[in-house]
């Protein structure tokens, strides 16, 4: 009974440590989706002096993807019963030209300022006006959550580290006699020490499918997707293939590595 209080302890500690790794790379998605969502609705407005082709505007910067005029007709039309047509066709004439600029990605505040100097660099055109007080806040607010998340989960997984530190050596004062008989027939440590190993990557195995196992029934019940999608993001929080093999490689690792340690003291001590 003791012996499957120590695996059960075991188990929810790395379980913890993969849920707090998963629970970041899911935010990390998320983060990028929502990214790529603002990317399509954000935009620059670049009032010029002369018509541009969208050739000639995409020169300007590698970071546009697109651009596309903003057509003056419905103020014009609003000033004709206001103006007579001969002024009104020379308004026409003289107002600057309005564009829209889409960008390929979302950029960084330094991206913004950056894009800005270029654009304006152009003796044709007049203004930029990136809405950099709005993004910045934007930007700020989805990194500061993005680097909490990350601090919360190295936190979590230091102090679940050594949690399983403290099991193992449990474990090996548990199998201590019978390690003591293998030494006396002159077994290497490594030999003696092969049941904590043996423990360790069968508790990370069971660590690793509980995670699947959760996260399988998260996207099932999809309450966290649908939510999201709510605000037009659509992401896949697990990846079974590749979250599944890397939750499993990091139990593994932390068991091995943890298990190493517990080895090389007991080698010093002897």
């Amino acid at each position: 009974m003791k012996s499957l209080k120590n695996h059960i302890s075991l188990i929810i500690a790395l379980f913890t440590v993969l849920a707090s790794v998963q629970i970041y790379v899911s935010i990390d998605r998320t983060i990028a989706a929502y990214e790529s969502h603002l990317k399509d609705d954000y935009s620059v407005i670049v009032v010029t002096n002369k018509a541009f082709t969208d050739s000639e505007i995409k020169t300007m910067s590698s970071m546009i993807a697109r651009s596309e005029p903003i057509s003056t007709s419905a103020v014009l039309e609003r000033l004709k019963g206001e103006m007579s047509p001969k002024n009104l066709e020379l308004l026409k004439l003289t107002l600057p030209k309005f564009y829209r600029l889409y960008l390929n990605r979302f950029p960084t505040p330094k991206e913004i300022k950056s894009l800005q100097k270029k654009l304006e660099k152009n003796s044709a055109v007049e203004r930029v006006e990136g809405f950099s007080q709005t993004h910045d806040t934007v930007y700020k607010l989805m990194m500061l959550f993005k680097d909490v998340v990350q601090i919360f989960s190295i936190a979590i997984a230091t102090v679940t580290s050594m949690l399983i530190l403290k099991e193992m050596r449990l474990w090996q004062f548990q199998h201590a006699q019978r390690m003591s008989i293998m030494a006396l027939f002159g077994a290497p440590v490594w030999l003696r020490s092969a049941v904590l190993f043996r423990l360790a990557i069968v508790d990370a195995i069971i660590a690793t499918l509980i995670l699947c196992l959760t996260f399988f029934l998260i996207d099932y019940y999809g309450f966290l997707v649908t939510q999201l999608k709510t605000i037009g993001i659509t992401v896949e929080l697990f990846h079974f293939a590749n979250d599944a093999l890397r939750s499993l490689g990091i139990a593994l690792g932390i068991s091995i590595a943890l298990t190493f340690t517990i080895v090389l003291f007991q080698t010093e001590e002897e």
